[in-house]
């Protein structure tokens, strides 16, 4: 039976921070990011983990990564576990496939999320406003209706336990100043562009995505993961219809099931159903399958 990795523990590395999903621990100059299991829905860490999240997320990100260099540089330095430093090779069993040495580098405090589609907070905005951060959408969009172009929505980087809050432009440029809000805004909908183009050809609307973006030598990088299923919306681009919520392989199911259930989006989570819990390791499988041929 696969490990399932909610927690890490190693005492010959320093811990750096833990977030909700990963664990990241201080090399020196580098950082190790490892990807568990763990998941969280309505930023409320459930007590389950989904079997192979974590190497689905790295593998995925890393190939993200990889197909938008040429828009943006990012953080990796490398995901060989061969070529990590020695006091992280009694660990290699756990790191394998699930982490990344990374660089150094400062966080800008934005969550960037790119819409194409309307859906999740989004829709519910548009429902009270008409409108989403501020952006004035054409009357009688229905939910999941395509975007006549992609939409740059910030939002705050809440700490564990606490809910992003969409924020309207003018915010976001008195957080982080206007020159990086307007580089980072441009290399975010580049990104989306480039990336759910080459997704729709293999089946996969994304809907929407979440990036973060940090300084690395006085320069703009891309950080943390990109384009996965915890951060984005994947739809079957088969049964896409308008009109109503769509089918998913990201994390939407484990939500759908806490809304049936009227989770009050606050700890403690309730416990997810075996059939929850394996469908939705499935779904993360399918995706990194469709999109690079990986099969876990």
């Amino acid at each position: 039976m696969e490990k399932i990795l909610l927690q890490t523990n190693y005492p010959e590395l320093k811990l750096y921070k833990k977030g909700k999903v990963r664990d990241i621990y201080d090399l020196g100059e580098t950082l190790l990011m490892i990807s568990s299991d763990r998941l969280s829905a309505f930023d409320v860490i459930m007590n389950e983990g989904i079997p192979s999240k974590g190497k689905v997320l790295t593998k995925i990100s890393e190939f993200w990564f990889n197909y938008v260099e040429d828009i943006i540089d990012n953080h990796i330095i490398t995901t060989d576990v061969l070529e990590y430093p020695e006091n992280c090779q009694p660990y290699i069993e756990d790191l394998k496939d699930r982490s990344m040495i990374v660089q150094k580098s400062e966080l800008i405090p934005l969550e960037c999320i790119v819409r194409g589609y309307i859906s999740g907070s989004g829709w519910n905005d548009y429902k009270k406003f008409n409108s989403i951060c501020g952006i004035d959408l054409p009357k009688g969009l229905q939910e999941s209706d395509k975007l006549h172009e992609p939409i740059f929505t910030p939002s705050t980087k809440a700490e564990i336990g606490d809910h992003d809050e969409n924020i309207f432009e003018e915010n976001a440029r008195n957080l982080i100043g206007s020159e990086y809000y307007d580089f980072i805004k441009e290399k975010a909908i580049s990104i989306y562009t480039k990336a759910s183009k080459y997704a729709l050809s293999k089946g996969i609307i994304i809907a929407d995505t979440k990036m973060e973006f940090g300084i690395y030598e006085d320069k703009i990088i891309i950080i943390d993961e990109l384009l996965t299923p915890d951060s984005s919306r994947f739809w079957p681009l088969e049964g896409y219809q308008p009109g109503r919520a769509q089918n998913s392989y990201d994390k939407q199911y484990v939500r759908d099931y806490l809304l049936s259930i009227n989770f009050n989006k606050q700890p403690p989570p309730p416990k997810l159903p075996d059939e929850v819990i394996n469908n939705t390791s499935a779904k993360y499988k399918e995706a990194l399958y469709k999109l690079t041929g990986i099969e876990l």
